[in-house]
């Protein structure tokens, strides 16, 4: 006889453990039933990631539902609920047979809502109802919050299979979640009768993990190895017993007989985790050694071909129940606690679990990609002769696998130093962090509502460079939302700027958001020991609650968040740049309390991780088509890269700065981003230029454009978004993007060792205040009409501000970049100026050029000018402050700060032996009139 059937003779179930559309179509699994006694099914992420990745079964499907416009997620439902659909009408004749106690089909609530009590109870009541089918299981797991919910479930009728439980006390919790949801339900008068549930009792697992301490001391002979050899391969299987042996105790508890007499079903322990992973084991011990009544053993398509063909039937769950209690209390003695492992095992499971949901997302996601090309259809390239470049640069990617060794983390991707390969291995992160932010989504809402209750009327984040430039973006992008506080971003020591920042609204009314990675970042420092001090005066001891902290673990930030009792301290996965970070805490934080749809951002960016994933070759990727692109038109001369953006999504270019020039500018390359630059004539633009279109829309005035450059032979790259509302998936795209370009200029992409070198230049000018009460510098080479000029670069024999400017200008040649470094303060009318600057300087000698604003550029296109090749021209721009603003705690005020970090960065790039002059205004706005007056006399002469 076929001992799978007769598995039926003790009134065991067997069920199969695992699903796929051929199983469904081919009638493999009616024969199953008929032939193997088949009663039942279980599915999981991990049975549907390896059902949808291999083979192309599925891919009919998927595609439809793709060009349907439906999410990754919304896709993969659709696909699983179909399956789960097609199973249930199969096994429904065994579901009617049984009288409703099997004939069933599991299907899995997403793992990420493992720790969320609420989301666990709506998803398995939509998964419900959608299957619409009466031998439907839900699986939810027995963590902590799992257990309310399959109380609330069960209360509400609906058959749950409780999974990942490992300890018998786990179970003794679930037993009394199913007990009470009955009890609730009852006593709202409803029928108890056709709610069916099992108790997922996992075993291989238990062995693998306690058999790893038990060999160990076997192998090095300690004094409990006696003990130890007594005790390998049972604790599973007796762990299991004792599980049967509580089962059967509540089973015959008045309690339950009580509800039995109601009509309600015993919740049946079923054995999971049964295929056997130690080779020194039966391949059927876990179904041999675990049978009994009211039971269900669910095999992987393995272990029921090994147990059809030698396993043998006899009621073994009741047999030795001594002894594996005896088993289980013996490894206290040999130093093992088995209780902490179980524990340790179910967050284990819950981890995997979620890792296998992310991978299953990012396989239909990538295969939605591969099927329809709906994210590399976005973008064109057209670089003209350059086309042979970018097609060898995509071909190397392919042989040397340079996307796989981009997911793998690989740190030779980029450079084989050791000093190198520490930095890069541990600035990886931004590959996986979405999946760790949606994991954190109920934080994050939890946050943001408790914000609004609050009833901020304002935030402001407080942070420099990748801390702030997303924030800055998402807030430029989508505006103020009704509700919500109105979101500032402060990135700049100016006085005026602080001072224009904190006039918005009232300190007692404004959430600060103090955002650092390492947490001793001057500026957010400083920032910090203002503000924190404006709200002391009016809220006493209590000013810490309208800061958040968002930092890495272990920093200062994070001390300083705790002392002052910060109104939350979020900590931010480590492994991951500043400039990298639009995707973590540091972008998604302020997104939710500005009350933007972060689900919405994570989704779209998630599908274009999935694009960028090692399923699509380099061609068909779209972050590594970027980077080819961008690479090989750097290497080949063409590094200066111009942006046109759609006017809904302008702001998008700074982000991107930062992260291309903080990237690429070192060991003498790199590649300058050029955004915001006016446009002129086509004839004005040298042979160093690519230019890049990211749009929204196709705007016909861009779109004559970039005509005219394709035929004048520039090469251009155009980026079709849908909407601003996928501005996330740029992020991801970019940021893979920029990677690539890395890897292709041979640098490492990571480091910013330059930056450094800027803040230790500063720190000396400030120590020098704290010990002279004044910052020391050179006397000005010339003062003139409220100028005062710092020649860097031996220009001191001049003896007018005209004829350095001049002489300057001079120096200016084809492929070189001009770069205005203005500390003052951003504004509308600083800001026409020195547009108009950059109109004028390129017009005549069609060079790129920039424009920072001080000190934040310091943080992103600093690194270039300094670690870049010596193609840039320098004018830096100072102006005296009509107002300081102290900063508690230090002697200097911002004012100092400010000025000790132009000349720090002054300093660095005379290091460098660059060419820069500085002009330093008495005043900013009568000065800047009078330097764009001369520039215009001064530049074609």
């Amino acid at each position: 006889m076929n001992p799978l059937v007769e598995l039926g003779s003790q009134k065991q179930s067997f069920w199969l453990d695992f699903i796929r559309r051929s199983l469904l179509t081919s009638g493999a699994l009616k024969k199953m039933v008929v032939e193997d006694g088949l009663r039942g099914m279980t599915s999981n992420p991990t049975i549907f990631e390896k059902a949808i990745s291999s083979g192309s079964e599925y891919d009919a499907d998927l595609k439809k539902l793709a060009l349907k416009g439906l999410s990754t997620e919304e896709i993969f439902e659709n696909i699983a609920v179909k399956d789960i659909q097609m199973a249930a009408d199969i096994l429904k004749t065994v579901y009617k047979s049984s009288g409703g106690t099997d004939g069933f089909v599991s299907l899995e609530v997403n793992p990420d809502l493992a720790y969320n009590t609420q989301a666990t109870v709506a998803q398995a009541k939509h998964l419900f109802k959608k299957v619409g089918r009466p031998n439907l299981m839900i699986k939810v797991p027995g963590t902590p919050a799992g257990l309310p919910a399959i109380e609330e479930l069960i209360a509400a009728g609906i058959n749950i299979n409780v999974t990942l439980l490992f300890s018998v006390e786990n179970y003794k919790q679930v037993l009394e979640a199913y007990l009470k949801g009955l009890e609730k339900r009852q006593r709202k008068g409803l029928s108890v009768k056709g709610i069916a549930s099992v108790a997922s009792f996992f075993v291989s697992r238990v062995d693998t993990l306690v058999d790893k301490y038990l060999d160990q001391m076997i192998s090095l002979n300690s004094s409990h190895a006696p003990q130890a050899k007594n005790l390998l391969h049972k604790i599973a299987v007796a762990n299991a017993k004792l599980a049967y042996a509580h089962y059967e105790q509540v089973i015959q508890s008045d309690r339950f007989r009580k509800l039995e007499q109601k009509g309600a079903q015993r919740q049946r322990l079923l054995w999971a985790s049964t295929g056997t992973k130690d080779k020194r084991l039966s391949d059927v011990i876990y179904v041999d050694e675990l049978i009994g009544p009211d039971t269900v053993n669910t095999m992987p398509p393995q272990t029921v071909d090994a147990f059809r063909d030698h396993g043998r039937v006899s009621l073994t769950l009741r047999s030795n129940v001594d002894q594996a209690k005896a088993h289980v209390e013996q490894l206290s003695g040999v130093g093992i606690d088995l209780e902490k492992l179980l524990t340790q095992l179910q967050e284990e499971g819950v981890r995997s679990f979620i890792g296998s949901f992310e991978t299953l997302l990012q396989v239909v996601a990538a295969k939605k990609e591969i099927l329809t090309g709906q994210i590399s259809k976005q973008s064109r390239f057209d670089l003209g002769k350059y086309q042979t470049d970018f097609q060898n640069t995509l071909q190397i990617m392919e042989q040397n696998q340079w996307i796989k060794r981009v997911w793998e983390k690989d740190a030779s991707l980029w450079k084989s130093e050791e000093a190198h390969q520490k930095i890069i291995k541990n600035s990886l992160g931004w590959l996986t962090v979405p999946f760790e932010v949606k994991r954190k989504l109920a934080l994050l809402d939890f946050i943001a509502t408790d914000i609004k209750k609050a009833k901020f009327t304002h935030a402001l984040l407080l942070g420099m460079g990748g801390s702030s430039l997303c924030p800055e973006v998402l807030r430029l992008t989508f505006g103020k939302k009704t509700g919500f506080p109105d979101l500032a971003i402060l990135d700049s020591t100016e006085p005026a700027s602080v001072l224009g920042r904190a006039s918005r609204s009232k300190p007692e009314k404004t959430l600060y958001i103090v955002a650092s990675k390492s947490g001793s970042t001057t500026e957010p420092n400083a920032f910090l020991a203002y503000f924190y001090d404006q709200v002391k005066k009016k809220k006493g001891e209590r000013a810490g609650e309208n800061f958040i902290a968002i930092t890495d673990p272990g920093t200062q930030m994070e001390r300083i968040a705790r002392e002052k009792k910060f109104r939350h301290i979020v900590l931010n996965p480590a492994d991951i740049g500043g400039r990298y970070s639009a995707l973590s805490f540091f972008g998604m934080l302020p997104a939710a309390l500005m009350g933007l749809d972060v689900p919405a951002l994570l989704s779209s960016a998630l599908d274009m991780s999935a694009a960028c994933s090692p399923l699509l070759t380099p061609s068909q990727n779209p972050g590594a088509l970027l980077g080819a692109a961008l690479g090989s038109l750097a290497k080949a001369g063409r590094n200066k890269v111009t942006f046109f953006l759609s006017k809904d999504i302008a702001s998008l270019s700074a982000w991107i700065e930062q992260l291309i020039a903080e990237s690429t500018g070192k060991e003498g390359k790199g590649i300058l981003p050029v955004e915001s630059e006016p446009f002129i004539s086509v004839d004005a633009y040298g042979s160093d230029r690519v230019f890049v279109a990211l749009q929204t829309k196709v705007e016909a005035t861009t779109a004559k454009r970039l005509a005219a450059l394709k035929k004048a032979g520039h090469p251009v790259i155009q980026i079709n978004m849908e909407s601003k509302q996928h501005i996330a998936a740029e992020f991801f795209r970019w940021e893979f993007a920029t990677a690539m370009a890395g890897a292709a200029l041979g640098i490492d992409a990571f480091d910013q060792p330059n930056v450094q070198e800027s803040k230790d230049l500063t720190r000396e000018y400030l120590e020098s205040f704290k010990s002279q009460g004044a910052l020391t510098s050179d006397e000005p080479t010339l003062t003139e009409d409220g100028l005062s000029v710092y020649s860097m670069n031996g220009l001191s024999q001049i003896t007018n501000v005209e004829e350095l400017l001049r002489s300057l200008f001079r120096q200016v040649k084809a492929g070189d970049y001009v770069a205005l470094l203005a500390y003052v303060e951003r504004n509308e009318k600083h800001e026409k100026i020195l547009q108009k600057i950059r109109e004028r300087i390129l017009s005549v000698k069609h060079v790129a050029t920039t424009v920072g604003y001080g000190p934040r550029f310091l943080h992103s296109t600093g690194q270039l000018h300094k670690g870049g090749d010596d193609s840039g021209v320098f004018i830096q721009i100072t102006a005296e402050d009509k107002k300081d603003v102290p900063i508690p705690g230090e002697p200097f005020g911002f004012s100092t700060l400010k000025e000790a970090q132009a000349l720090g960065d002054l300093s660095a790039l005379a290091n460098k032996h660059r060419r820069a002059v500085r002009i330093h205004l008495e005043d900013a706005d009568e000065g800047l009139d009078r330097l764009q007056d001369l520039i215009e006399k001064v530049i074609g002469a």
